[in-house]
């Protein structure tokens, strides 16, 4: 039986051993790149391997790309190699922020056609709580020859900031914008350059898809939370944006849980729309 959502710690816990279960953790800080690598060898779930999110779930920053623009299929493919994933592997992705940066890689696997990935429900917090097994150090991953393929990001699955543009005003598509609700509104900014949300979008932080516990919602509630926000639009007509198209994600996985799938990430987000100033956005 494969996993291509969430999964509980407790499963994990029976498969720490299992050489066809591979485990990545991508805890990570947008204002200290460095910390996620040195805290996770100060303590990981046994066997998991760390991915980094500006070097490996992200390509070259240009001027005109966001801050974590997708990286290039041929690179991305050789580093699943890397890490040892295979058609026949279970991923499981797991980070300390309730799967906000784990979401990602989660995309990107399933955006190459990788089905088998999930993000561990709870992640590291859950998992430390209950008391199991941690490692410390630096995991070496298993790298194999018998790799997936560099297969392109399904461009069914995401949108770029020029089709963002044909739809602003459109009441046929919704905009959902996964960042904390003061960034939305414009009051602060600590990371981008322009504070604001680009017109038409909707606010749904992605932290809303949780529990006090750090666990995910039940489907029967994130479907009812999506599809009050959907307010009739289908859900492939679904875009999710983000500060970067990394917590955007959240909601992705949110709505394949849910039972509404066929949301479409826009990859640049808001740190790619303010690239050109003519783009509209509010305030």
């Amino acid at each position: 039986m494969s996993y291509q959502t969430i999964l509980a710690t407790e499963l994990l816990a029976g498969h720490l051993n299992d050489p066809d279960w591979l485990i990545f953790d991508c805890r990570f800080d947008l204002t200290n790149p460095n910390w996620g690598f040195t805290d996770y060898q100060k303590g990981h779930i046994p066997g998991a391997v760390y991915v980094n999110l500006n070097d490996d779930l992200a390509g070259p920053v240009t001027p005109q790309t966001g801050r974590h623009p997708l990286p290039d299929p041929a690179i991305f493919a050789q580093k699943c190699a890397a890490w040892g994933i295979t058609a026949s592997s279970q991923v499981v992705i797991y980070d300390l922020n309730g799967g906000g940066y784990a979401g990602r890689f989660w995309w990107m696997l399933r955006a190459i056609g990788f089905s088998n990935a999930a993000l561990l429900d709870g992640g590291l917090p859950k998992w430390v709580k209950e008391n199991r097994p941690l490692a410390t150090g630096v995991e070496s991953p298993n790298k194999t020859t018998n790799s997936i393929a560099p297969i392109p990001f399904d461009p069914s699955r995401w949108i770029n900031s020029n089709e963002i543009l044909k739809l602003v005003n459109s009441k046929s598509h919704l905009l959902i914008d996964a960042r904390a609700p003061e960034r939305f509104k414009g009051e602060v900014e600590p990371i981008d350059t322009v504070a604001g949300h680009i017109p038409d979008a909707v606010n749904r932080f992605y932290g809303l898809n949780l529990t006090e516990d750090g666990t995910f919602k039940s489907p029967e509630t994130l479907r009812a939370e999506f599809q009050t926000i959907l307010n009739g639009i289908r859900p492939e007509d679904a875009i999710v944006t983000c500060g970067s198209g990394v917590t955007s994600c959240h909601h992705i996985l949110a709505m394949e849980i849910a039972g509404i799938p066929g949301a479409r990430l826009y990859p640049g987000s808001w740190s790619e729309w303010i690239r050109d100033l003519s783009r509209p956005r509010i305030p």
